[in-house]
């Protein structure tokens, strides 16, 4: 899976992983992660997620990184804010607000760029990663967030023999094996969505649930 893949799903309207309404788990439990008044929150692999929405609306700026140019395009359009736009080596940055959206590649972040960043939101991020890409993407960009930068990271289980992803299942112990030591990780919730997902049912998966993570960067 590359790139490509990624900017031809949204040119062909392929985005059946974008929600429509805000994630009632991230109210739920976005208190519980603890992320300081008014910290910045990372948020990767971004499409056009309403969640941005929320979280500025909770007093957090946002730096969101996408890749295709056409969710960030919608993002703002939809919304009815007109961006600033600026370029630099990380790709092309829209800011509207308390919302920095970051057209480009999540893998060319450096510490740099995500110096200011006190919380980290990863509900689609993890799940869209292929096995190899998934440790890589631990080791690249949540390696470079400051020590004490907390999260909330969301993640799918199920039999990941019925079903070629993306989404994929992602179980705990995968999740702890990555992010473990450097993070402490510890489960809020896992629930079972399988009768609020009909798509996945009807394309024969038999079980799956969602579980979310309350993660905490360590001191190097």
């Amino acid at each position: 899976m590359d790139h490509d893949f990624w900017l031809q799903r949204w040119q062909q309207g392929q985005t059946g992983f974008h929600q429509s309404h805000v994630l009632p788990l991230l109210q739920k439990h976005w208190p519980a992660v603890g992320v300081p008044a008014g910290g910045r929150v990372f948020v990767p692999l971004a499409g056009k997620s309403l969640d941005m929405l929320w979280l500025a609306g909770q007093g957090h700026p946002v730096l969101g990184v996408e890749l295709s140019p056409l969710a960030v395009q919608q993002f703002f359009a939809e919304h009815g804010l007109t961006p600033t736009v600026r370029s630099s080596h990380y790709g092309t940055h829209h800011v509207a607000g308390a919302i920095e959206l970051i057209c480009g590649d999540v893998f060319g972040l450096d510490a740099a760029a995500l110096a200011d960043c006190a919380g980290v939101y990863d509900r689609a991020a993890l799940i869209a990663l292929p096995p190899e890409l998934r440790a890589r993407y631990v080791a690249g960009p949540y390696a470079r967030l400051p020590a004490g930068c907390l999260g909330l990271l969301v993640t799918l289980e199920y039999p990941q023999h019925e079903m070629q992803g993306p989404p994929f299942s992602v179980e705990e112990a995968e999740v702890r094996r990555h992010y473990e030591p450097d993070w402490g990780v510890a489960l809020l919730e896992r629930r079972d969505i399988l009768a609020q997902e009909a798509k996945f049912a009807a394309a024969g998966v038999t079980a799956m649930s969602t579980a979310l993570y309350r993660i905490a960067h360590h001191a190097a």
